[in-house]
Formats: structure tokens, C-alpha cells, sequence
């Protein structure tokens, strides 16, 4: 035993193992092909190969004729099929006339987790074959062509996706991803968002300005994005205008839930997994999480059942809380992370800007502050061409002056032009949207009274109760004064007895 210990210490490998090895390198010379290997994750997985991508999206285009077993899914119309290759299929291709092989490959391992419902692991991934003498054609031309039409087949055949953060309790193997997505088919544009047009334009210059400033990001030194504050009160368009900034550059849009969120290493996993040429939303970020950089601090009372409860296992509606910090958010926004990939906007809505923390949303952070604020008659006459196809009305100017007086949000004033029925006509729907003003202007009349109501009965109460305060003052005085005054009587008193006795004595 301890020769056999002493020979595998200077021997570590069997000879079984050197035997495999120098039959490989036998077979190498006699063997005339190469193969090169594209997986789908490489490394340690941080993001999604692009090469792995192009050259799907290229076997689509140019190999789909010649596939046997294939996959479908919609193209960029919503109509006609995209085919690519399924698992364990192979196809020919054909360049500068020589001819490679492209197989597909799957591979899946049973997870070694504990779990009533184990997950399989599933390896993707691409391998091209060709002979050895057409080395340095591949090196030099082929997989340059190849990932340059399969990326412009990927842009012809993109549908914008609308995503959504997975929780990291799912998050398991290959086979999962940390984003779900849909297909983002939102129709709000800015020809039909409710806006002041002067504002309207200047946000889209600054968009265009922006995706075209590639080569000017790279002069300067800064990664490829550029951060929107949008704040105002509930509906008034904030989401809709997100949605028209996707629509205007054709960017993806990826919205990020912080409350699931566990900590700041899985904050930055999802920001690698983003793609160029999206918008990162994070809406009512006031909301979201404590980022006024001040944590709030616990009672002695909630840190005492805090220790009780410290050793016993967690309830089923126990949830973990988020550690994701300020200073996470401020390097997602800006630090070192940031500059991976390009082209990215970061947009922030809140209803309550003065609530975050200043760091958060200073320029170079969030360099655009957009306030969506209640509808202006600009605004009201979008809405209208939307919703009524007019242009002008007798009743146009009642509005005008009503919403000089009457805060009203674009939501509200959408809700009541909506032609319900075939029955209602245009002038039906201004007639509700002023009957609506009229009563919130009412609302408001009340409000204001009852405040001054509640404001003079305090005034008055504080008035009363200065004056019992002043009247129990004046008694206290006077009670005062009176025993003071007995006080001396009595003084006055012992000293004349005193004076008689000292006379009696004499």
C-alpha cells in the first residue's frame, strides 16, 4: 500500500490516462478536421455570448433550408416564422467555395441541489467543423462574415422585449435567466402624449443627440448613457412617456423591481445581463427602497423581539429584506459597472422628487430632471385629437379658462373624452370633462374653506385658552399677594406684642 501511495504521489496519472493522451495525438495527424466550439454562457456566465447569438441568427437566415429538425418563433412583423436549428442538428454552409459544418448541441446535467422539484442544467451551444487546410480562411474571413450578417439578421428580425427581474431564489442553472421578458408592443408615442410641444421637442432632440453620440462619449471619456428624473404627481403620464422614449429610439426596456433585490452583487449580476440599447427603469424609486442614505433605526422595542426571534426559523410569510444599498445603487448608476456595454438610458420616477436623496440625482447621475405636471391646454388639445379627432370647438375656451384655475391630471382628462358608447358624440365628452373641473374646482373651494375654518377654530381656541392661561395667572398673582399680605399683618402683629411685653417688663 505505501509503495502504491508513493508511486501515485510522483505518478498522478493512470496509464490508462497517458495511453488515451498519445492515441488523441496519433489520431490527430490522421484526422483532416477542426472544430470550434461556441457555447451560449462562457466563463464564469456573466452574460450571454454575442458570438453565440450572431451565429444563431445567421443559421436562420442562411441554413434553415437545409435543417431537418427546426425551431419557430415571430419575426419583427408579427406575421411570417423565424426558423433555426433545433438541439443535435447539423447543416452545411457554403463560403468563397468551401463548404463548413455547423451542428447544434445540447447537453444537460441533473442539478446537484436539494429540491422536491431538481432542475436540469441545460449547456447550449454551436460547433463548426472544417478541414484543416481552410485554417486560416475561417481565421481571417469566415466567422468575420458570419457574426456580421448574423447580427444584421438579428436586427431585421428583433422585436423589442419589455423586461422584468427575476427573484434570485430562482435563479438556478443555465436554463434560468435573471430577466423574463415579453414582447414590448406599448403604442404610446410622442405625437400622442399629452405635453407642452415646446417640451416635447426638446426631449427628443436630447434623444436623438444622445444615440448618435457614440464617437463624442468616447472622446470625453464616459461610458454610453444618460440618466432621466421623471417627476409630478400620479397620472400624469410618466409611464407613457418612458414608453414613447423606447418607441422614438427602438430600445428595449428593462424594468427593474429593487425590492426583490437582495443585495448589491445581484444588482450588478442584472446590469450585466442588460443589452445595449435599452432603457433601465426604476418607477417611484422613492418607494422602492430607504435611499435617503440614512437608514431607519429601529425602536428598543422592535430590536428586543428582533433578538427573540433571531434563533427560530422564519415564518412562511417572512420575507428577507433587501440590502441594497445607496452607494450600489450610485456605482449601477455611474461607478466602474456602469460603463459595461453602451448605450443604455437610466430613468427614475417618482411622485416625490424632495423625498431622494440629493447624491442620488445630482447631474452627471440623473442628467435630465423632466417634470410631468397637470395638463395645460397644449396638453388637453392632444388628448382631444386623440380621443375625439377634433381640432376646435365652441367649447374649447370654458376649458381653456377652467384649467387655469383647476388642477387636473392628463389621466383624468383622458378618462372623461373616452367615447364610451355610440351614443356619445364630442361635445357630450367636453361637457363631462367640464362638468368634472367644475366639481373639483368646487372640491378645492371646499378644501380651502374647511382649512380656514380649522385654522380660525384653532385660533380661537388658542385665544381661549391664552385667556384662561392669563386668568389663572391673575388668580395666582392675587392668591399670592394675599398671603403676602397676611404674611405682613401678621408680622406687624408679633412685633406690636412683642413691643407690649417688653413695656410690661419695664
Amino acid at each position: 500500500m505505501f509503495l502504491l501511495a508513493l508511486i501515485r504521489q510522483y505518478f498522478p496519472f493512470s496509464p490508462e490516462t497517458i495511453l488515451i493522451k498519445y492515441i488523441h495525438k496519433l489520431t490527430s495527424f490522421a484526422y483532416p478536421y477542426v472544430h470550434i466550439k461556441f457555447p451560449e454562457y462562457t466563463g464564469e456566465r456573466m452574460k450571454r455570448s454575442e458570438a453565440y447569438a450572431a451565429i444563431e441568427a445567421y443559421l436562420s437566415a442562411a441554413c434553415s433550408q437545409r435543417a431537418h429538425k427546426l425551431k419557430a418563433d415571430l419575426g419583427n412583423d408579427s406575421t411570417k416564422p423565424i426558423l433555426s436549428m433545433d438541439g443535435h442538428e447539423e447543416v452545411t454552409d457554403e463560403f468563397d467555395g468551401t463548404t463548413f459544418w455547423w451542428s447544434s448541441n445540447t447537453s444537460i446535467r441533473q442539478t446537484q441541489a436539494l429540491s422536491l422539484y431538481p432542475d436540469q442544467e441545460e449547456k447550449r451551444s454551436y460547433r463548426l467543423t472544417f478541414h484543416k487546410s481552410n485554417r486560416q480562411l475561417v481565421l481571417d474571413s469566415y466567422l468575420s462574415h458570419v457574426l456580421k450578417e448574423g447580427r444584421e439578421v438579428g436586427i431585421r428580425n428583433r422585436r423589442r422585449k419589455l423586461y422584468c427581474n427575476n427573484p434570485s431564489s430562482n435563479w438556478g442553472g443555465y436554463k434560468s435567466k435573471v430577466w423574463n421578458h415579453v414582447v414590448f408592443e406599448h403604442p404610446s408615442c410622442f405625437d400622442t402624449l399629452a405635453m407642452d410641444p415646446e417640451k416635447k421637442r426638446e426631449i427628443m432632440k436630447d434623444l436623438d443627440a444622445f444615440r448618435k453620440a457614440k464617437d463624442y462619449y468616447d472622446r470625453i471619456g464616459k461610458a454610453w448613457k444618460r440618466g432621466y428624473l421623471l417627476y409630478g404627481p400620479p397620472g400624469t403620464g410618466k409611464s407613457s412617456m418612458i414608453a414613447a422614449m423606447a418607441n422614438f429610439l427602438d430600445y428595449d426596456v428593462y424594468d427593474l423591481e429593487l425590492t426583490t433585490v437582495k443585495n448589491n452583487v445581484e444588482l450588478r449580476k442584472l446590469f450585466i445581463e442588460t443589452t445595449s440599447k435599452s432603457i433601465i427603469v426604476i418607477e417611484d424609486i422613492d418607494c422602492s427602497l430607504d435611499l435617503t442614505g440614512k437608514r431607519k433605526q429601529k425602536s428598543k422595542k422592535e430590536e428586543d423581539k428582533s433578538e427573540e426571534k433571531k434563533n427560530l426559523p422564519p415564518g412562511p410569510e417572512e420575507k428577507e429584506e433587501s440590502k441594497v444599498t445607496l452607494s450600489g445603487l450610485l456605482n449601477f448608476i455611474d461607478g466602474l459597472w456602469s460603463a459595461c456595454g453602451g448605450e443604455r438610458l437610466i430613468v427614475f420616477t417618482t411622485n416625490h422628487k424632495e423625498k431622494l436623496d440629493p447624491a442620488l440625482i445630482r447631474r452627471g447621475r440623473m442628467d435630465k430632471h423632466i417634470e410631468m405636471s397637470y395638463c395645460c391646454f397644449d396638453a388637453f388639445k392632444v388628448l382631444a385629437k386623440n380621443y375625439l379627432d377634433i381640432d376646435s370647438h365652441p367649447l374649447f375656451d370654458a376649458i381653456r379658462d377652467l384649467m387655469e384655475e383647476v388642477k387636473i391630471t392628463p389621466a383624468d382628462v383622458a378618462e372623461n373624452l373616452m367615447l364610451w358608447s355610440m351614443d356619445e358624440d364630442a361635445g357630450s365628452c367636453l361637457e363631462n370633462l367640464i362638468q368634472a373641473m367644475n366639481k373639483a374646482k368646487e372640491e378645492e373651494a371646499s378644501k380651502k374653506a374647511q382649512a380656514s375654518t380649522e385654522e380660525n377654530v384653532e385660533g380661537e381656541e388658542e385665544e381661549k385658552s391664552g385667556a384662561q392661561e392669563e386668568g389663572a395667572s391673575k388668580r395666582a398673582q392675587a392668591s399670592t399677594d394675599e398671603a403676602v399680605e397676611a404674611e405682613e399683618k401678621s408680622g406687624a402683629k408679633v412685633d406690636e406684642a412683642s413691643k407690649q411685653t417688653v413695656c410690661n417688663g419695664g
